[in-house]
């Protein structure tokens, strides 16, 4: 006998746009709970902005394009995705990270503060190479090969470099008393924020390497730019490289 045919789902194929509104939404969610959380787990306030920003700003622009190319051939509404993230993911972790961050001229006023962010954001090296790179991509121009193979070496260099300066700089001891954040943070990021937002994407009709590149988003390990950014910018670079070591 045949099977009934099974209704179609009335869930909506998640769009363009819906997919790259969905960072938006468990970023911000987890940023205000890590917030919260925040004055339980650290003891000292440089330690704040390093935390919050090792618990929710994952490697999806290094990991999500290559994972699902690997998986499914082709790379679909995944580099969407990491656009609307990456800008993101930097200008709340350059917001975090002044306010918390220990400041070479000292404690200043709420509007000296806020031109200070708004500099450290325009100044981000991340935002201003995404910034840079809009145009090509736009207008589908192409750079000369000899220049296109340089950055592209450069590219494969940062990472590696990044995690040479981790290891160079990491000391046991100092880890060891970070411990309690270094762990809650490294849970969070990699079990509690999948555990939370996957079945909410699939319950809005996320599937395939969409929901792939969601899972890289919410549970790829803690990028290593996080220490550089956390260090230069006053906070706790031990804090924030045993996050990304744990």
């Amino acid at each position: 006998t045949d099977r009934p045919t099974p209704p179609p789902s009335r869930t909506p194929p998640p769009t363009p746009t819906n997919f790259t509104r969905l960072p938006i939404v468990p970023t911000l969610a987890t940023i205000l709970a890590l917030w919260l959380l925040s004055a339980r787990l650290v003891k000292y306030r440089t330690q704040v902005g390093s935390f919050i920003q090792g618990a929710y700003r994952g490697s999806a622009a290094v990991l999500g394009v290559a994972f699902i190319q690997n998986i499914y051939g082709n790379a679909g509404l995944a580099p969407l995705m990491i656009v609307a993230a990456v800008p993101l993911y930097n200008i709340f972790a350059v917001i975090i990270l002044t306010i918390y961050g220990e400041h070479p001229a000292g404690p200043q006023n709420s509007r000296g503060s806020i031109k200070r962010t708004l500099l450290n954001i325009v100044r981000n090296p991340i935002i201003i190479g995404i910034a840079a790179g809009v145009p090509f991509s736009l207008l589908h121009l192409r750079l000369p090969a000899m220049l296109d193979k340089t950055l592209a070496s450069f590219a494969d260099m940062s990472t590696p470099i990044a995690l040479v300066a981790i290891g160079a700089g990491f000391e046991g001891g100092k880890a060891l008393a970070r411990l309690k954040p270094t762990l809650a943070a490294a849970l969070i990021k990699l079990a509690v924020q999948p555990a939370v937002f996957l079945p909410i994407a699939i319950a809005l009709g996320f599937r395939g390497q969409e929901l792939v590149a969601l899972l890289i988003m919410l549970g790829a390990p803690t990028t290593v730019s996080s220490y550089i950014m956390a260090k230069n910018m006053g906070n706790d670079g031990e804090l924030a490289s045993s996050i990304i070591v744990a």
